[in-house]
């Protein structure tokens, strides 16, 4: 009785273990209805073209001097290694693509560049 009670048990935890199956993949239907929701767009970005859910701020191009002042980064493109007090201009998308530095207290940081 013992040896069957301990291999009920067994059973049950055993059970506990059992794969799961995989939620199903979101379709692109769901992800364009999921990105127009945002205000957006599935749209190909970067070197790869991947599609991505791509949202236009509205203060895009207004001049800031930090990130505070944007819906998204302040950022400086062009001339990147100003010397002193700097003004940018709030990114345009929430994917930012090319060669840019961030502006923050109004100087600008390193430049990165982005495929």
């Amino acid at each position: 009785m013992r040896i069957l009670a301990l291999t009920a048990v067994a059973a049950l935890l055993l059970a506990g273990c059992a794969p799961t199956a995989e939620p199903a993949a979101p379709t692109a239907q769901t992800l364009a209805s999921a990105c127009a929701a945002k205000g957006g767009a599935i749209q190909p970005v970067g070197k790869a073209q991947i599609p991505t859910c791509v949202v236009a701020y509205a203060d895009a191009g207004k001049a800031c001097t930090d990130k505070s002042q944007c819906e998204g980064a302040c950022v400086l493109e062009g001339n990147l290694e100003p010397q002193g007090p700097v003004t940018g201009a709030c990114q345009k998308t929430n994917r930012q693509f090319g060669c840019h530095a961030r502006v923050v207290n109004g100087k600008a940081t390193a430049a990165i560049c982005v495929d």
